[in-house]
């Protein structure tokens, strides 16, 4: 997807695109950084976009690991669709992040390792943002790790009610910069 199609999803849909272009290889980097890789047996993101993250998770992923990408947009379900077809152990679901534990029990996963999130939590109602971190919370069950960007800090208070410990990583070269933070009970 070129960058005047994703102008033109978040026109469209601000509140839950939220930004008017895709993240950075930088801001991938750093959001996969401290993911073990070796270990984990299911990682899930949400938000997954035009897959700046997807792409880094699916190179760095071991064959057996299961990967799910939960996206709400009917447009970037259909790209990521096709770019990702023949990954092994990847799942694509076009739902919202919500409703991750219903289809986590479709697939009889009762565990997940990392959340990774490309949501604009400061753009989408206060209410979905605290039902995801609600679910989020309780899927992670304390021994996995959140790991979410976020273009200001304005959110904080609300993270911190879901997570004991938050680590945050500011990554300038991304447009505009960002704040990746990896939460953890």
């Amino acid at each position: 997807m070129d960058i005047s199609n994703f102008i033109k999803q978040y026109i469209k849909n601000p509140r839950t695109v939220g930004a008017v272009a895709p993240s950075s290889k930088k801001l991938a980097y750093k959001m996969v950084e401290d993911i073990d890789f070796f270990n984990a047996s299911c990682i899930v993101e949400y938000g997954p976009g035009t897959g700046a993250f997807t792409e880094k998770i699916l190179n760095k992923k071991r064959d057996n690991t299961i990967f799910i990408a939960i996206e709400y947009n009917a447009e970037f379900y259909k790209i990521l669709k096709e770019k990702f077809k023949d990954k092994p152990n990847f799942i694509l679901i076009n739902d919202s992040a919500e409703n991750l534990k219903q289809h986590l029990n479709n697939y009889k996963i009762n565990k997940v390792d990392y959340i990774v999130s490309g949501l604009p939590f400061a753009s989408l109602p206060d209410a979905m943002s605290r039902r995801i971190l609600l679910v989020t919370k309780e899927i992670l069950k304390g021994k996995g790790e959140f790991i979410t960007f976020q273009y200001s800090l304005f959110k904080m208070k609300l993270f911190r009610t879901y997570f004991d410990k938050i680590i945050r990583k500011k990554v300038f070269l991304n447009l505009p910069p960002a704040y990746v933070l990896k939460c953890k009970n």
